[in-house]
C-alpha cells in the first residue's frame, strides 16, 4: 500500500479510473470521494468503490494522505479552496488536468503551505464521461507527466517519488517535466487536435449543401475516426482552451501557416510536396503505434472491450 487514504475530488471518467486502478493495484487503503453533483454521488454510491461519498470537499479530504483533484481545470482553485482547511499536514495534493501552469498556481494559492503540491497529468482518457465510464486499465502503458514546483523542503522530493511510485503501480509510465513546456507539448498533441475536431464537425454541420443527416449517415473512416474526440466533455474542453490559451494560440498560428502552405500545394498541383508531407506524417503515426500509445488494429482496437467490459480509450 502506497497511501493509506486517498481522496478524489470530482469523479468523472479519470477520477473513477484512478480509484478503480488504485484499488486493483492495492495502492491505497480507504477511498473518499468529494463530488458536487448529486447525480454523480448516487452513481458512485451504487458502483460501490468508495468508502465515503460526500458533497463536502473538506469532509472528503480529512486525514487523506493523497488528494487528487479531478475537476475541470478552471474549477481546480475553487475546489482546492473548499477542501483546504481540512488538508492534513504532509499530505500530497495533485491533479489530473491537462493544463499545468495555471492549475499549479491555483492549487498552491489555495492550499496551506504544510502540504506538498505536485501537479500531474495522466495522458489517458476517452470521449466518454461520468463515474460509470472509468475502468482500471485506463492508465496501462500510458504516460503520466508530473510537473513538480520549486520547493526546497526535504519532504517534497520524497513526496514526488511516492507519487511516481503510485502512478507506476497503476501501470503508467512517469515523466517529469517543466509546467510551461508541458502546456506547449499538450497544445500540440491534444488541445489543437480537439479544437480541430470540434471545428470540423461544426463546419460539416453548418454547410448548406450537406445535411446533418448526411453527415451522420455517410461518415466514412476519416471523418468518423478523426472526430471521435469531438464527443468529449464540453465543459472540460472549454476550460482547457481558456486556461492554456497562450500555448494553444501559438500552436494554432503555426498550424494555420502550415495549412495555408498545404492549400497552395493542392491549388498548384504540387504532388511531390503532398507526397513528401503524407509520407513523413505516416511515419510519425506508425511511430506512435510502435511506442505502444495506440493500436494498429481495425478501429484502433477500440471495439475490443477492456477486461471489465468498459470500452477502451
Amino acid at each position: 500500500m502506497i497511501y493509506p487514504k486517498m481522496a478524489v475530488i470530482g469523479c468523472g471518467l479519470i477520477g473513477s479510473s484512478v480509484i478503480r486502478a488504485a484499488r486493483a493495484a492495492g495502492a491505497v487503503g480507504s477511498v473518499a470521494v468529494g463530488e458536487a453533483s448529486p447525480a454523480h454521488r448516487a452513481q458512485i454510491t451504487a458502483l460501490g468503490y468508495a468508502d465515503l461519498v460526500t458533497g463536502d470537499m473538506a469532509e472528503a479530504v480529512a486525514d487523506a494522505d493523497l488528494v487528487v483533484f479531478a475537476v475541470p481545470v478552471l474549477a481546480m482553485g475553487p475546489a482546492a479552496t473548499a477542501a483546504a482547511a481540512a488538508l492534513k499536514p504532509g499530505a500530497t495534493v495533485t491533479d489530473v488536468g491537462s493544463v499545468k501552469v495555471s492549475v499549479g498556481d491555483a492549487l498552491r494559492a489555495a492550499v496551506p503551505a504544510s502540504v506538498y503540491v505536485i501537479p500531474g497529468h495522466p495522458i489517458a482518457g476517452s470521449e466518454q464521461s461520468g463515474p460509470a465510464a472509468g475502468f482500471a486499465e485506463l492508465f496501462q502503458g500510458r504516460w503520466v507527466i508530473l510537473t513538480p514546483q520549486v520547493d526546497d523542503r526535504t519532504g517534497y522530493a520524497d513526496a514526488v517519488r511516492q507519487l511516481s511510485e503510485f502512478w507506476t503501480a497503476l501501470g503508467a509510465q512517469v515523466d517529469i517535466m517543466d509546467a510551461a513546456h508541458h502546456d506547449l507539448v499538450l497544445a500540440v498533441t491534444s488541445h489543437l487536435p480537439h479544437l480541430i475536431a470540434y471545428n470540423i464537425v461544426g463546419t460539416a454541420a453548418d454547410m448548406e449543401e450537406v445535411t446533418r443527416a448526411e453527415v451522420m449517415k455517410y461518415s466514412a473512416g476519416g471523418f468518423r475516426d478523426f472526430t471521435r474526440i469531438a464527443a468529449s466533455d464540453p465543459t472540460m474542453w472549454r476550460d482547457i482552451f481558456l486556461a492554456n490559451k497562450d500555448a494553444v494560440l501559438e500552436v494554432l498560428g503555426r498550424f494555420t501557416e502550415d495549412l495555408q502552405a498545404l492549400s497552395r500545394s493542392i491549388r498548384w498541383g504540387e504532388g511531390d510536396k503532398l507526397f513528401e508531407l503524407f509520407s513523413r506524417t505516416r511515419d510519425i503515426r506508425q511511430g506512435i503505434v510502435a511506442a505502444g500509445q495506440d493500436s494498429a488494429e481495425p478501429n484502433f482496437g477500440r471495439d475490443r472491450p477492456a477486461s471489465d467490459g468498459a470500452p477502451k480509450p
